[in-house]
């Protein structure tokens, strides 16, 4: 048994295989469903795999929250080795995920006491969410507290940021707050929405028919918030590897970046989102 902290976060955290590697994090794969098999993500499939056979069959592809169990689970294995667990969750106000992790925090209290978990909501979701628990993973990587992790985890949650552009808003009626009617119309004009993550919600900020100037909007959120300042990016997609790539490739050689990686959507956004959706996550170094 030992003090170092343990960090757990959902696969829609959109983390990289190799930063998971690195810092250690365990990963809580969220579930979908198609052709009368469970997949679990980024776990059994990878996103491109996955998004394939959503396009094979948009309505057949259907999604599902991780359970308490598979919380309890993870926590259950990380206590074999360490007495402090910090799980950050997508925002609590897009999904079940971090009520569901309290309910099993409350059981893994009963169950091996001595361990020490808090649970973090991080108010946003992919690689801006993945960005949280990097910086929990980093302090503790320098040996930091519990305590100390989850304050790194909260500034971090308070400065990062999320833009995006979808390529078809002819599935957003999945999430509730558009009605399909809608989405379908919307879908034959062509409109592409920009949106951002904020206070833990979904906003639109802009609307084009026009992917390029779609993404120039993009960097252009980035460089008003950031300006000539070192900053950390990470670019998403979902199932647009060369528009990411070429993204990313403009980003590089935009802006000062402290750190730059690419990632996908996990399918359990892409089921709202659609494929061809781009995005950035970033926040400004120090």
């Amino acid at each position: 048994m030992n003090d170092k902290v343990a960090i757990i976060t959902d696969s829609i955290a959109c983390l990289p295989s190799d930063l998971i590697d690195r810092h250690r994090i365990k990963i809580v794969p969220y579930s979908f469903y198609f052709g009368g098999k469970v997949y679990k993500d980024w776990l059994d499939i990878t996103p491109s795999e996955a998004y394939e056979l959503f396009l094979k069959d948009p309505e057949s592809f259907l999604s599902s929250p991780a359970s308490p169990v598979e919380y309890l689970k993870a926590y259950r294995e990380l206590s074999r080795y360490t007495q402090n667990i910090i799980c950050v969750t997508l925002s609590s106000k897009l999904s079940t995920a971090y009520n569901v992790a309290l309910m099993a925090k409350k059981q893994a209290e009963s169950e091996f006491p001595r361990t020490s978990i808090e649970v973090l909501d991080s108010q946003t979701v992919s690689a801006a969410e993945g960005f949280v628990v990097l910086a929990a993973a980093r302090a503790a990587d320098d040996g930091k507290s519990l305590s100390e992790v989850v304050k790194a985890a909260g500034a971090m949650r308070s400065k990062v940021s999320l833009v995006a552009i979808l390529d078809t808003i002819r599935y957003v009626y999945r999430s509730g707050r558009v009605p399909k009617l809608a989405a379908r119309a919307g879908s034959v004009l062509n409109i592409k929405p920009m949106f951002t993550i904020s206070s833990g919600l979904v906003r639109v900020v802009g609307l084009t028919r026009n992917k390029n100037h779609g993404i120039n909007q993009l960097l252009k959120a980035v460089r008003k918030k950031v300006g000539q300042s070192p900053v950390y990016i990470a670019v998403m997609h979902a199932y647009a590897l060369d528009e990411a790539e070429k993204l990313k490739e403009r980003v590089s050689s935009e802006f000062n970046c402290a750190e730059l990686w690419l990632t996908e959507f996990s399918p359990l956004m892409g089921y709202t989102c659609g494929t061809g959706t781009l995005g950035l996550a970033f926040y400004e170094g120090d």
